[in-house]
């Protein structure tokens, strides 16, 4: 009988070891930390107006006649009483002689009356008509001669001309103006402000007015308020003096501006807001991380930006080299 020899081959099955893969630990990075901070909210609302002279005139004429004299230029400077136009009229002649000589009858005719009575060859009652008609002719003849006054037009202030609207062979009449004049006490701004702001402004405060000529913004103190609201633009005429200044002129562009506290909100430096397509985003140091943040955002105040959302009051953001971070990097701050 033959042997069978059975031959075991063993196998042994060893387990394979699980192989992890980890992201490289990434490289600390040195940054600047700002805290963000609750501030009140200052609104500033624009209004624009223009400059004025505080004492400004135009001039007319109260009767009808033809300009004699009118060599004034634009620019010039006058003194009070000066003599600015000058008119011709006829008719005033005319009438400042008829009441002269009317004047100087009755006076002629009173006095012949005033004799006959003392001689008893006229009656008191004829005397008193005499008398009366000379009242007449005397006021007839003052009007006249006020009347006459009026063919010359003198400055009511010292001032300069700022406008011509007439000149020599021109007609003059009631009511159509002939030059205006500025006075050299300053100037003011003149605004319609919005009956929703006029509760912000009081007489004596003192506000910022920008005029775009001059560069800059001057401080003007509020002078004058109307008491009601135009009822077709529902705004007030506000009237403001500013300081002596050569630069100003009347006329100028200038935007008043009118503060208000409104609600307090989340600013941070706007060097901290970084943009990724639609995405707003900062970086918040979080036990020496850097920890990616989505925020929505309000307004630009100068150099901060407001947060509306996704960041509170307190937390740290980084603002030097934030735009080369990822997020939960290592940060070691300055």
């Amino acid at each position: 009988m033959g042997l069978l020899v059975l031959t075991f081959s063993w196998t042994g099955c060893r387990p394979e070891k699980s192989v992890e893969l980890s992201a490289p630990e990434l490289p600390a990075v040195t940054v600047s930390l700002a805290e963000a901070r609750i501030e009140e909210n200052i609104i500033v609302d624009q209004i624009v107006g223009t400059v004025t002279a505080k004492l400004q005139s135009k001039l007319s004429s109260k009767i009808s006649g033809r300009i004699t004299e009118f060599t004034l230029r634009i620019g010039q400077r006058v003194l009070k009483d000066d003599l600015l136009v000058s008119l011709n009229s006829a008719e005033v002649e005319a009438r400042l002689e008829m009441a002269t000589a009317a004047r100087d009858q009755t006076a002629k005719e009173l006095v012949r009356y005033k004799e006959l009575l003392d001689q008893n060859a006229a009656t008191q009652s004829e005397y008193d008509a005499v008398e009366s008609r000379h009242r007449m002719a005397e006021a007839s003849a003052r009007e006249a001669e006020a009347i006459q006054e009026y063919t010359q037009i003198l400055a009511p202030f010292d001032g300069v001309v700022a406008r011509k609207f007439a000149d020599i062979g021109d007609l003059a009449s009631p009511g159509k103006p002939l030059l205006e004049l500025e006075g050299l006490t300053g100037f003011r701004f003149e605004a319609n402000v919005p009956e929703a702001l006029a509760s912000r402004i009081q007489i004596g405060q003192v506000m910022e007015v920008r005029v775009d000529s001059v560069g800059k913004a001057i401080p003007a103190e509020v002078s004058e308020m109307a008491p009601s609201a135009n009822p077709l633009s529902r705004t007030l005429l506000v009237k403001l003096d500013f300081p002596k200044n050569k630069e100003l002129r009347s006329g100028q562009y200038g935007r008043l501006a009118v503060m208000a506290r409104g609600p307090s909100n989340v600013r941070i430096p706007a060097d901290a807001l970084i943009q990724r397509g639609q995405m707003e985003i900062v970086f918040v140091a979080t036990e020496g991380h850097a920890l990616l943040r989505l925020v929505k955002t309000g307004k630009r105040l100068g150099k901060d930006v407001e947060i509306l959302s996704g960041l509170d009051a307190g937390e740290r953001v980084v603002i030097e080299g934030a735009s080369a971070l990822r997020d939960r990097q290592p940060i070691a701050v300055k």
